[in-house]
């Protein structure tokens, strides 16, 4: 999307009229995953804005780029002169910005009410879940722009086609990544939420109290007014339970014989998924979609479901599910290189999540099973490690080769017996694999020298910066010997 004319963005503003009153928005942590797409999309509806991170990176480049003034590090300084300052739960309360913005009574709004005024008076579709919401928005929105329908997205993951996560379109349709990590979600009031699954995690936001988080959830699809759409996977048993408490139109969708929109036939052809959507009063649909997993096809009906009761035609949803190019750090090949007298695929995943990493191994094993399969795991947080060890073992022996990395803390402190040197143990204690424990991410281009032969699949996987280790190891082609002069 190009700029926009001097009348389209007064259209645009003059949604929220009251908006106009706010020139400059400043963004405290304005790389991360959440701020930057809500900043993208106000800096194109003409706002101006600035914001800080602690480092320079591809985000704030980008931002840059589009005409947003960024800050590397925090100060007081840096909110002079801000209408309104945005921040997300991730900055404590003593960051300099904050105070500072409190002191000149600046008001300080959160991630996502920012993203509710954006909401408030288009056609939201609100994606949630404990998995699967980043790659649901993408498929959602790359359907409607198919269709002609030109919406907003703000999304918690690169959408490739589009080369960023988040863009303004000129039509009444919004399309938004829901965060329920910190409940944040509660402050839309969206059309249509979807909600992928359910599973205990960030229960510390939920006081360790998983029916807190499902009433959360509830609560979060009463916010759709009673002529709206709550779209549910009736495939997962907690979201199943959760329908006779939804006192809205519900719309299931899944392998389940009783769903409304019934995925059916799935098989998977190396990176493509095939398979058939059933649709009440609707041809089926024979789709063939370009990721892989039966967990990715879920998602894509999910977004069949919306768009098919919003009217789009199916021509589009095929062609857009088709063509779908993915989403940043999932199941993204970032290259197939040679190695030894043949290549090795290296793929790198965001999945920090047990079922997540399941699903993704599920999908490798599917599409590539003369493969063997040599995982990088990087833990994401201690209390998450604690809390799901047993899952994480469980579903980390199914690999051939496991490389561990420790966890990525995320700021927290380390929980003894929490970390990737015990999981090791464990799972080497099990005798399925004998993992690889690696200090450091910079011991790990090495050692991964030291275990990976032709034929291989290289799966990096994990949400700390075991990301910018992939770009890195992909740099190096997975040269061996430039692997081990690089550690």
């Amino acid at each position: 999307m190009g700029k926009f004319d001097s009348h389209q963005l007064e259209k645009i503003r003059t949604m929220v009229p009251e908006m106009r009153r706010v020139n400059r928005i400043h963004f405290v942590g304005i790389g991360g995953a959440g701020m930057c797409g809500i900043a993208e999309v106000l800096i194109n509806e003409g706002y101006e804005i600035t914001g800080s991170d602690l480092s320079e990176n591809a985000v704030t480049q980008r931002l840059e780029s589009k005409g947003a003034h960024v800050f590397i590090g925090h100060a007081e300084s840096n909110v002079d002169g801000a209408s309104v300052v945005v921040v997300s739960t991730a900055i404590k309360q003593d960051n300099p910005e904050l105070v500072a913005a409190k002191a000149a009574r600046i008001p300080v709004v959160r991630r996502a009410e920012m993203l509710a005024e954006l909401m408030r008076y288009r056609h939201g579709i609100a994606v949630a879940g404990t998995h699967g919401k980043t790659t649901t928005t993408a498929l959602t929105t790359l359907i409607y722009q198919e269709a002609g329908l030109d919406p907003t997205f703000v999304n918690g993951g690169l959408v490739k086609s589009a080369g960023t996560n988040a863009r303004l379109g000129c039509s009444r349709y919004l399309i938004a990544e829901a965060d329920e990590s910190d409940a944040s979600f509660l402050h839309l009031q969206p059309m249509v939420s979807i909600v992928t699954n359910i599973e205990a995690d960030h229960m510390d936001t939920y006081g360790g109290d998983f029916e807190v988080l499902k009433q959360t959830f509830v609560d979060f699809l009463h916010q759709l007014p009673f002529y709206g759409q709550a779209v549910m996977c009736v495939d997962d048993p907690v979201v199943r339970e959760l329908i006779p408490s939804i006192g809205r139109q519900v719309i299931t969708y899944g392998f389940s014989d009783d769903a409304d929109v019934q995925l059916r036939d799935y098989r998977q052809d190396g990176q493509k998924g095939i398979f058939t959507i059933r649709r009440a009063g609707k041809p089926d649909l024979n789709i063939e979609l370009n990721i892989p997993g039966r967990h990715n096809a879920l998602n894509a009906t999910a977004a069949v479901a919306v768009a098919t009761e919003d009217g789009v035609e199916d021509d589009a949803i095929l062609r857009a599910l088709a063509g779908f190019e993915g989403t940043g750090r999932r199941f993204d090949q970032l290259g197939l290189f040679p190695v030894d007298d043949g290549h090795v695929l290296l793929v790198d995943d965001y999945g920090h999540h047990p079922s997540e990493v399941d699903v993704t191994i599920q999908a490798a094993r599917a599409g590539w099973a003369d493969n063997r399969l040599v995982m990088v795991f990087q833990p994401h947080r201690y209390s998450r490690t604690r809390d799901l060890y047993d899952d994480f073992a469980n579903v980390l022996e199914q690999v051939d080769v496991l490389l561990m990395l420790d966890v990525y803390s995320a700021g927290e402190a380390p929980i003894s017996g929490a970390d990737g040197r015990s999981l090791c143990r464990t799972i080497r204690g099990r005798g399925k694999i004998d993992p690889i424990f690696v200090p450091d991410v910079e011991s790990l281009p090495a050692a991964l020298a030291a275990v990976i032969q032709s034929g291989d699949m290289v799966l990096t996987q994990g949400a700390g910066d075991i990301g910018k280790v992939a770009r890195k190891l992909a740099e190096l082609k997975l040269d061996k010997t430039a692997l081990s002069e690089e550690s």
